[in-house]
């Protein structure tokens, strides 16, 4: 027995494997049965529109890239309608030691499509390990909404450059005018000295009302480490029109234009958010650092109670040897 547990030991970190962590998870709104679509080890949260899982991802003793693998399913109808034909936005997350949230992967549904993605989450190694308890999400206010596989690939890979630590900084899906008029600060606690950090941060701005800002308007983002701005940049996508074929259901303007092809403030439906990358080394050293974000200018509450609305997250990533293959964007 204890050479059958050896060996499988070995084998979780010497040959590829896929992690399923959701399979056909519904996310939906139904405040009177939220978890009537659950599957076993599921927990739903948010009337629903939130399934929780607890996983045991595979243990990394040697260089390891790790590939995130999301698909988006629209629920039909029938042979003609689906249940939510609206682009909304979502991702799936870990959650922490003290109920600390960290993103893993954000996307944006397409305008009632289904959707596959991949992205490189090898940055994450140190938390994609072991006992974890993941959360996908999706906007949605319709049941049945939206079902979401989700996997991890874990790949052994000499040229993979995990990082030696990852901490989350901060998530917030509602950040406004209103709640958030001077930015958030935040501190935390950096544990050793390290060769190269960086901050990875993922911005995208909405509105409630669908019109102008902050979807269709970008604002500038801060981000300051210590009271020292270290970036100042307007997240924003201007390629939006290469997804049409992904939104089936989008409307179509007296100008030719699709809903899906306007440029947008770091979104467009139907594609995933890769995070924004900050070099940090400088800044993010040994003890307790102060970080801020602020969006400047959000569209306030109006008359009508409609206002501008931005989903952030951060976290910062540490080497103690700076990594070989580096691009910061």
């Amino acid at each position: 027995m204890k050479l059958l547990l050896s060996f499988l030991l070995l084998a979780q970190v010497s040959f590829a494997q896929t992690i399923n962590i959701f399979d056909r998870a519904a996310l939906h709104f139904s405040p009177d049965s939220s978890g009537k679509y659950l599957h076993p080890g599921e927990v739903a949260l948010d009337n629903g529109r939130i399934v929780e899982k607890q996983v045991t991802l595979p243990k990394l003793t040697q260089p390891t890239r790790i590939t995130a693998k999301l698909w988006l399913h629209p629920i039909p109808v029938d042979e003609i309608k689906v249940a939510d034909r609206y682009d909304r936005g979502g991702n799936v997350r870990l959650l922490l030691a003290d109920s600390l949230e960290l993103e893993v992967l954000r996307f944006i549904t397409s305008f009632g499509g289904e959707t596959s993605h991949e992205a490189d989450v090898t940055q994450l190694a140190p938390v994609l390990q072991g006992m974890q308890t993941f959360r996908a999400s999706i906007d949605t206010w319709v049941s049945p909404g939206w079902e979401l596989d989700f996997a991890l690939e874990y790949v052994p890979d000499s040229t993979a450059q995990m990082p030696d630590y990852v901490a989350p900084i901060y998530y917030q899906d509602s950040f406004t005018q209103e709640k958030m008029p001077a930015g958030v600060s935040t501190d935390i606690v950096i544990p050793d000295s390290f060769a190269y950090a960086v901050i990875y941060y993922t911005s995208t701005g909405h509105c409630t009302d669908g019109r102008d800002e902050d979807e269709f308007v970008s604002k500038p983002n801060v981000i300051s480490v210590n009271d020292h701005v270290i970036e100042r940049f307007h997240p924003w996508r201007d390629d939006c029109k290469k997804m049409r074929q992904y939104n089936p259901y989008c409307a179509r303007w007296t100008n030719g234009w699709w809903s899906s092809d306007f440029s947008r403030s770091g979104w467009c439906p139907g594609d995933i958010v890769l995070p924004h990358q900050i070099d940090a080394t400088d800044v993010m050293q040994k003890g307790q650092q102060n970080v801020s974000i602020k969006i400047e200018n959000m569209r306030p509450k109006d008359e009508n109670n409609h206002y501008g609305v931005w989903k952030v997250s951060a976290y910062v990533a540490g080497w103690k040897k700076t990594p070989l293959l580096w691009q910061n964007w």
